[in-house]
């Protein structure tokens, strides 16, 4: 089961390498645009990127507030009104990526994909993907750092038996 929990993460990942690197050589046929909206809000990209509006705006009011609590007041009060000036940044959002998948597959095959995610395995993959990637990374990034250090210490070690100073 982990096992496949992890093959299928690795699949998504190589995916959004691709998407991410792949440039559209065709315009997206209208199908496909479709195909690939439905793809992207069962995959709830639409939620994820909505929630980044309030990260943004906490990211940027100690820039602008100062620790000045009469900006700071003013800031939330116009903070509420974000929405409508982030709507075009997260309409763009969709659509780019709605492109990008209508672009490297067919309509018929992005509806395959999207049924896939509307089954519950599919579900858990979206919901577990983003740790198991993390853990991977942090796996890969700790082994990797382990092998760097032997790699270096016999590496000296020869380089040594051969003469060298270092």
């Amino acid at each position: 089961m982990v096992r496949r929990v992890l093959m299928m993460s690795g699949l998504v990942v190589v995916l959004t390498l691709a998407l991410s690197c792949e440039v559209a050589a065709q315009t997206p046929t209208p199908e496909a645009m479709m195909a690939a909206r439905a793809l992207v809000t069962t995959m709830k990209l639409d939620a994820r990127y909505k929630a980044m509006l309030p990260t943004i705006l906490l990211g940027i009011k100690p820039v602008l507030v100062q620790d000045r609590p009469e900006i700071e007041r003013d800031y939330d009060t116009m903070a509420a009104s974000a929405a409508d000036i982030y709507t075009p940044y997260y309409n763009a959002m969709l659509d780019g990526v709605s492109a990008l998948y209508a672009s490297s597959f067919s309509a018929d095959e992005l509806r395959q994909i999207e049924a896939f995610y509307r089954t519950t395995a599919g579900q858990k993959l979206l919901e577990k993907a983003p740790g198991i990637a993390q853990q991977s990374d942090d796996l890969v990034q700790q082994i990797s750092r382990k092998a760097a250090d032997e790699l270096k210490l016999r590496l000296t070690e020869t380089l040594r038996q051969k003469g060298h100073k270092l």
